[in-house]
């Protein structure tokens, strides 16, 4: 019905930049929030970033300051802009939407690996 791709990960130096993309396609006319999260070897996954379709934006008080999540205008994409990256931020970053304003999740991408070296 919806299927999310995520883009734009890889290998960065601790202090560098990395920005994911996610492209959703298929029934998304009812989709009122994406975002991400993501999920380290032996851990949790852990939200992340969530933006609705109006705008409001969220995120997990480790990311403040350093992490932006947007949107494009068809709000079809959206994006994190990942600034002052450190070791502790790898993992792999799953694409989500939901079409409820709280609540899981309704449709996952298959993530994307983002590594942070020291």
């Amino acid at each position: 019905q919806v299927q999310l791709v995520e883009s734009g990960g890889g290998l960065v130096q601790a202090g560098g930049s990395l920005r994911l993309s996610c492209a959703a396609s298929g029934s998304i006319g009812s989709i009122v929030v994406m975002g991400w999260y993501r999920q380290a070897p032996g851990k949790q996954r852990e939200f992340v970033a969530t933006i609705t379709i109006g705008g409001t934006t969220n995120s997990v008080d480790s990311v403040k300051g350093r992490f932006t999540i947007s949107r494009d205008s068809a709000q079809n994409t959206v994006y994190l802009q990942m600034n002052s990256l450190k070791p502790e931020d790898t993992a792999v970053y799953y694409c989500g939407a939901r079409r409820r304003y709280y609540g899981n999740m309704d449709f996952w991408g298959k993530g994307i690996l983002v590594t942070v070296s020291s």
